[in-house]
């Protein structure tokens, strides 16, 4: 499984990066106005995550509404840093931009998918990476997991004529909040986690390593002083 790091802070994508793990980021508008960003530092912010992860994608969402201006935005913003990845809501706007975009060898990221049938839908016109949620059926008392694995299972059923070559398209679980999420991702074949990254040093944690390194340290002492 690829780790993508879910945020536009610019220090958590170095650090992140520095992990040696990072393949890839993917940013929206409520990401990037946690980071007090303003609407006129927006592409050069984006130009800035590009240069940190030279080489992999980085999801920058458009934020039009028809399909003649996801389609201009998704230029403009593809034409930044040739790793950017057009992110699109599912939608009927969105479906006929994608299958244009695609068509000129821009990646499209269709977000916002919460069932199979818009999986299906996002793989046919043409979209490079699929990204259901997780977390916020669970915020409604729904199992996300359940869901993710029927997008996983449906799409994977078949080939769609886009990015053959590049192995997509690619499910990205997004809405991740847990170490769960990220192991059963992974369990179902899931190609991506994009993980929060207060969510990321989580996976890293694990009481039973948090004692044996207190117990190592604690027995080194006894040796040192010895």
């Amino acid at each position: 499984m690829k780790f993508f790091i879910d945020t536009a802070d610019l220090d958590e994508i170095r650090e992140a990066a520095s992990w040696g793990v990072l393949s890839g980021v993917t940013t929206n508008p409520s990401l990037y106005a946690k980071t007090g960003g303003k609407l006129a530092d927006f592409e050069p912010h984006m130009v800035k995550i590009c240069q940190i992860c030279e080489g992999l994608p980085v999801s920058a969402e458009s934020t039009a509404a028809t399909t003649e201006a996801m389609v201009e935005e998704g230029r403009r913003l593809a034409a930044l840093a040739p790793n950017i990845v057009v992110k699109l809501p599912i939608c009927e706007a969105s479906l006929p931009a994608t299958h244009q975009l695609a068509s000129e060898g821009i990646r499209v990221n269709m977000t916002l998918v919460f069932s199979a049938p818009q999986a299906l839908l996002a793989a046919r016109a043409g979209a490079r990476y699929i990204s259901p949620f997780v977390g916020r059926f669970d915020d409604i008392g729904d199992e996300g997991l359940d869901h993710l694995a029927e997008v996983v299972t449906a799409v994977k059923n078949y080939t769609y004529g886009y990015w053959d070559e590049e192995g997509g398209p690619e499910i990205i679980t997004a809405s991740v909040r847990t170490p769960h999420h990220v192991t059963q991702a992974a369990l179902m074949g899931a190609d991506i986690a994009t993980v929060p990254f207060g969510a990321l040093k989580k996976c890293l944690k694990h009481p039973l390593t948090d004692q044996g390194l207190a117990s190592f340290e604690a027995d080194w002492k006894k040796v040192t002083q010895a």
